[in-house]
């Protein structure tokens, strides 16, 4: 099982607890996670499934390899963080 983690600026706008799903890559641990909240899905992926622009996703402390499709392998006892990306100069 894996533990999903959301940062402090996306839980401003959306409860995100800690959430732990089964998954054997990415986007099937975050199907999981999103299956009960269609809105915290909405500010973490597009419409056809992939990563937003401002947001990144570590797993186990690796930004994730495949933004598009999200299928980067995840281990039982995985952490996941869900981060929004910062830019700026």
């Amino acid at each position: 099982m894996a533990t999903i983690r959301f940062t402090s600026h996306l839980v401003r706008h959306r409860p995100a607890p800690k959430i732990e799903a089964v998954g054997a890559t990415v986007a099937e641990v975050l199907a999981v996670a999103f299956a009960d909240d269609p809105l915290l899905r909405g500010y973490v992926l597009d419409e056809q499934g992939r990563l937003r622009k401002h947001v990144n996703i570590y797993l186990d402390g690796d930004l994730i390899e495949d933004r598009l499709r999200l299928s980067d392998p995840v281990a039982a006892g995985a952490e996941i963080y869900v981060l929004q990306a910062l830019s700026g100069g």
